[in-house]
């Protein structure tokens, strides 16, 4: 079976970027000329990340490696569900977290809260909240325990943590990186408080419906991670396909025993996302 074979029976297609689309320096082999198959057949397609970063950062990206604005319809990222809650406080979770915050993340993640009214400070003591976009020393990704000193801090001082990408790891040009997901469970596991935002929340498929605009019954999602795509889109009631180019890299009767012990039911199996 092919994204061809599917074509038909689906109007709209929601897809993972990290570990089906690219793995993190370039597109995966027949993802864009997939891209400009559905735009042929007049299908819609959004983008459905959990990356920690604002759409327009992730856009900007997708066009440095090739993957123009003109072949899908639009990004929905855990970190811009992130930034709207952070911004308006109207999710409950988000209601008494306070202004002052430490960032647990790199440079490049820091449109996630700029322009909002809020102060980042050095050290947890000062802080009301840690927001965590995932690691950001290169050298150390792929060792969670590099930040226990950080998250042993923030622990200390009782701060609840704000998970910005719930992915526990991603293959980066055949490198695994550990991702904020991964801290977020170490600091759960000591007793932390977490928030999670992302996949697999059924949430966060809304804006992405409202944005596809298409139904939930002729939508069909993308992934390659069983905990996070599959098992989100499940939760949402979206049909769903599992992709073997990222993290669940496996044969397709292996990856069908995986599925069935979670429980999960995609409805394809695919070596890549091809046309």
């Amino acid at each position: 079976m092919s994204i061809a074979d599917l074509a038909a029976g689906y109007d709209g297609f929601i897809v993972d970027l990290w570990g089906v689309v690219h793995d993190g320096v370039r597109p995966y082999p027949g993802v864009i000329a997939a891209l400009a198959a559905l735009r042929a057949a007049g299908k819609r397609v959004v983008f459905l990340s959990n990356a920690p970063r604002r759409a327009a950062a992730v856009a900007a990206s997708l066009g440095e490696m090739g993957i123009a604005p003109g072949t899908y319809d639009g990004v929905v990222t855990s970190g811009e569900v992130v930034r709207r809650a952070l911004a308006t406080r109207a999710d409950p979770d988000f209601v008494s977290l306070g202004a002052r915050f430490v960032h647990l993340g790199p440079a490049r993640d820091r449109n996630l809260f700029e322009g909002l009214d809020l102060i980042e400070v050095s050290v947890p003591a000062d802080a009301d909240f840690m927001l965590n976009t995932g690691p950001d020393d290169l050298a150390a990704q792929d060792d969670s325990a590099a930040f226990d000193g950080l998250l042993a801090e923030s622990l200390k001082a009782g701060l609840p943590m704000v998970c910005a990408n719930p992915d526990l790891e991603v293959i980066r040009d055949g490198r695994r990186i550990v991702c904020a997901g991964l801290l977020a469970q170490r600091y759960e596991s000591w007793g932390g408080r977490v928030i999670w935002r992302g996949k697999p929340d059924p949430a966060v498929y809304a804006p992405t419906l409202d944005l596809l605009g298409t139904a939930r019954d002729r939508s069909i999602a993308f992934g390659d991670s069983l905990r996070t795509d599959i098992a989100g889109a499940k939760a949402a009631g979206i049909a769903s396909v599992l992709v073997l180019t990222g993290i669940h890299v496996a044969s397709p009767e292996q990856a069908r025993r995986d599925c069935a012990q979670a429980m999960l039911d995609p409805v394809a199996i695919l070596p890549g996302f091809i046309w």
